[in-house]
Order: C-alpha cells, then structure tokens, then sequence
C-alpha cells in the first residue's frame, strides 16, 4: 500500500506540473504576442488586430486543485507510511 501511495501521490505531483506547463504555453500561444508572427498580417495594406480570449479562470482553478489534491495524496502517504512495520 505504502509504495503504490507514494507512486500515484508523484504522478500526480508531475501530472500537475505538467498541465499547469501546458496551460502556460496554451496561454502564450493564444495571446496578443503571436499576431507578429502570423504571416497574413504582415502583407502590406493588412491590419490585424487582437480581440480577446475566452477567460482561463476554470483552467487555472483546475491547476489549483491539482495541488491540492497533491497535498491530499502526500497526507495520505504520511498515515500509510504510520501503519507499516518501517514506522516504530
């Protein structure tokens, strides 16, 4: 039980970087930023503009919980850790 807790509560340590990564890079990719670098407005004549983007909030509570959950799992450890024999 001990190794199998520890195991998922890392995974879920690196599951939550991971999409707190992504979501950083699906904010950059989505920003005001790339419109220099999109290849129909630079053509003379062209303005482009950036409007808006759909608000990310859900998706950053999503990370926020992820650690939260992290935590959870790490508290977990600490009581199956108690119940071994490796604990005197």
């Amino acid at each position: 039980d001990l190794a199998v807790t520890v195991i998922t509560a890392f995974l879920w340590l690196v599951s939550t970087f991971t999409w707190a990564k992504a979501l950083a890079d699906i904010k950059m990719s989505t920003g005001a930023s790339i419109i220099p670098g999109i290849e129909s407005c630079k053509a003379p004549g062209t303005t482009c503009r950036f409007a808006s983007v759909t608000s990310m909030g859900t998706l950053n509570v999503s990370v926020v919980f992820g650690l939260l959950n992290m935590v959870l799992w790490g508290g977990n450890v600490w009581f199956v850790y108690k119940d071994t024999n490796l604990h005197n």
